[in-house]
């Protein structure tokens, strides 16, 4: 089954991007999730959350689901529904770029673009408004409120960077979108090892460009999110994590997403600190996702 090569995605050292910055002493990992099927972090949490609702019998006959996302929770959910035969409906903003807009249409979810000045919040709040209207025809996954988000993590994530590692990981430092990948890695983490540090990282400021990433000041909170987990909290500047992820293609040959950039640079304020340790964190998705938007790619 498709959704038996979700999970088990490759852990890399980084090297030259950290020359001069970080002491050789301290070791950077980076967990590659474009490797699963759907090409991001999300499938663990899509297939988690529609197992759940197949499971619990919430998923009755004729229901379509229904969820908000910035592009790849819909392109994970779009995959998973059409490899079991669920129809799905998606609000995305309608600023989203072409790249997830035609790997949608080709998974056949129907989309309804939302206000684009809006962002993501406008989109959960078109989700809330179609269920509250139509209860019967539409299942809503709320992928911000549904714990199987951060379980995904919990029982997946967490567990492999700990077994990748050999249980070495000291500093675990994730970007903040649902949050359900730094709770439920966090929680498991800190099960393994009370003393791991677990930081967040999220943009500095309300008017950022790190697509798929939430300042939590300033948005629609999601209910799974827990701000006291973190051990610390760091803002992540838009240009210096657009600045990154040019660099991680160029130095190391991995071409990745514009969230990638921001959790390098929280990892690198980490390790920059330390006489030793083991940093470990992840890169959400692939930077073809983004080629279209120019601007990232002069």
């Amino acid at each position: 089954m498709l959704v038996q090569r979700i999970g088990n995605t490759p852990l890399v050292r980084l090297c030259h991007v950290l020359d001069g910055v970080v002491p050789a002493s301290v070791e950077v990992w980076a967990k590659l999730e474009w490797f699963n099927p759907g090409g991001s972090v999300k499938d663990r949490a899509a297939w988690s959350i529609i197992r759940d609702a197949e499971q619990s019998g919430h998923l009755r006959p004729g229901m379509r689901l229904l969820d908000s996302s910035s592009g790849n929770t819909g392109i994970a959910y779009g995959m998973i529904a059409a490899s079991r035969g669920h129809r799905i409906t998606l609000c995305l903003p309608a600023n989203a770029n072409r790249e997830r807009k035609k790997i949608l249409r080709a998974y056949g979810v129907e989309v309804i673009e939302t206000d684009p000045l809006e962002g993501s919040d406008g989109a959960i709040r078109k989700a809330r408004a179609l269920v509250a209207e139509h209860p019967d025809q539409y299942l809503y996954l709320d992928q911000y409120s549904n714990d199987a988000n951060w379980r995904a993590h919990y029982e997946t994530t967490g567990p492999e960077i700990w077994r990748d590692t050999g249980g070495r990981v000291t500093h675990w430092v994730s970007a903040l979108g649902t949050s359900g990948t730094f709770m439920g890695t966090s929680r498991r983490l800190k099960e393994y090892d009370p003393r791991i540090t677990c930081v967040s990282v999220q943009p500095d400021s309300p008017f950022h460009g790190l697509e798929g990433l939430k300042h939590m000041e300033s948005a629609i909170v999601p209910r799974i999110y827990d701000a006291t987990l973190a051990d610390r909290d760091l803002g992540a500047p838009t240009e210096a994590s657009i600045a990154l992820m040019r660099r991680l293609a160029r130095e190391e040959g991995l071409l990745v997403g514009v969230s990638a950039g921001a959790a390098l640079w929280g990892a690198i304020e980490v390790a920059r600190a330390l006489d030793e340790g083991v940093v470990v964190t992840l890169f959400p998705d692939s930077g073809e996702r983004y080629l279209s938007e120019e601007h990232l790619w002069p």
